[in-house]
């Protein structure tokens, strides 16, 4: 076989999609050694709920569970979960964002004892290049999921002149990886737009949301009467996330310049959180700080719209969460948005606006706090599309299929590199000739 044939064998292998495994292989327990930066038990981000749910859903699934992550608000057990703090810092320019290489003598013997069949990690980060080192080090597949935007957010936080070195490490990591995992078909687009890795060794993981958790039926006259301080009569716009200079957030004041009549509640907290409430400083303005459990089900259910103006969501993970809770939603037509309200369902279970318009945002919120019977006819209709996803499904899906996929382009990275070696053998060592006559 010539050189050319060999690269076009291995060009029509990357275009065909990995064989699904059996359903007797799916069905057996797995070990997977998830590195999560930061923790996903402590640091308030959107893949939070995301990682949580999926550690109980591979555990309920029968598998073993490694989670490596940083050391702050490690718990002690999490539904059986194996958990390992690894000591971070504080990251240079966002100092609420603890960092970790994870790759000390003891978290990799650790690993090594508890012998991952795959390791997942996220990514962009510094955990991921200690994830990435152990899993060539145990010889074992490595999956990459995407969760932070980092290019969008860096001529925010510090240089622009960083963008394009920021892209060539994450080329580096993604090109390393068997398989990379993004929460949203734009991002998608993005990375493969970028070249980042091969378009099929990008993977959809799919949106969930704990419906139950986040219900109209949690809707509360006392949390609203928190939320408006004081006067639930009035029409009241919520948000619910993280308090950073990359929300566009401050796009929020300018619409509540113009809507003396409305309340806002931000329900969350973050770096940006001080100076927003500087800029609210006498505008019917509530910052209820972090909430949990019912409260935050709460305050979602109570409001009557619940606005999304980040234009660099991976996902979005609080959309979702609001429109489970029966309220409609108003975001920007950007990020990860427009696959949780697609264009055909736009106006019919949410509200897209061009990002920085405030006349579109405008009119589609007034059109929404202005008419009772439009926010419940689009509230329940967001209620139902809703009930269609959860985190169960959306973690089988990674589990039986896309785990599958990069356990095969491994083997598959394997072989290849093991080809010159074979070819060289070969005409070191030929095999005798034998003649049968």
């Amino acid at each position: 076989m010539t050189i050319r044939e060999v690269r076009e064998e291995e060009e029509e292998e990357e275009e065909n999609p990995p064989p699904l495994l059996d359903a007797e292989t799916n069905a057996r327990p797995r070990r997977i050694a998830l590195f999560v930066e930061p923790s996903p038990f402590a640091y308030v981000s959107g893949y939070k709920n995301r990682f949580q749910n999926f550690i109980r859903y591979l555990r309920e699934m029968g598998d073993e569970v490694m989670v490596v992550t940083t050391h702050e608000g490690v718990p002690q057990e999490f539904y059986g979960a194996k958990l390992i703090g690894s000591r971070s810092f504080p990251c240079p320019w966002y100092q609420k964002v603890p960092l970790s290489l994870a790759l000390s003598p003891r978290i990799i013997s650790e690993v090594a004892r508890f012998k991952p069949d795959i390791i997942h990690a996220s990514s962009p980060g510094i955990m991921v290049f200690g994830a990435l080192i152990i899993a060539k080090l145990l010889c074992v597949p490595i999956v990459m999921s995407y969760h932070t935007h980092v290019p969008v957010y860096i001529p925010r936080y510090t240089f622009s002149w960083l963008v394009k070195p920021m892209w060539l490490i994450i080329k580096f990591l993604h090109r390393a990886a068997d398989l990379t995992l993004v929460p949203s078909a734009a991002i998608g687009r993005d990375l493969q737009a970028a070249r980042v890795t091969a378009a099929n060794r990008i993977r959809l993981w799919n949106k969930g949301v704990d419906s139950e958790s986040f219900h109209p039926r949690f809707r509360s006259q006392e949390m609203r009467w928190r939320l408006s301080n004081g006067e639930p009569e009035k029409p009241l716009i919520v948000h619910v996330g993280r308090l950073g200079v990359e929300k566009s957030l401050d796009f929020l004041k300018r619409v509540m310049d113009r809507l003396p009549d409305a309340r806002i509640a931000f329900i969350g907290d973050g770096p940006y959180r001080e100076e927003l409430e500087k800029m609210f400083s006498g505008m019917p303005a509530v910052f209820t700080g972090m909430l949990g459990g019912e409260e935050l089900s709460q305050a979602y259910a109570s409001g009557d719209v619940f606005v999304m103006p980040s234009e660099s969501e991976t996902l979005g993970l609080v959309v979702l969460e609001a429109m489970s809770s029966g309220i409609p939603v108003v975001g920007a037509r950007a990020g990860g948005i427009p696959d949780i309200i697609p264009p055909e369902q736009d106006g019919k279970i949410g509200f897209l606006y061009t990002p920085g318009d405030i006349d579109d945002c405008l009119g589609k919120l007034e059109s929404l706090l202005n008419n009772q019977e439009l926010r419940e006819t689009m509230g329940k209709a967001a209620r139902q599309e809703m009930e269609k996803y959860d985190w169960r499904a959306a973690t089988r899906k990674i589990r039986n299929e896309n785990y599958n996929a990069a356990i095969w382009f491994w083997r598959k990275k394997r072989a290849q590199l093991l080809r010159p070696i074979q070819w060289l053998v070969k005409r070191i060592f030929p095999s005798p000739e034998v003649n049968y006559r």
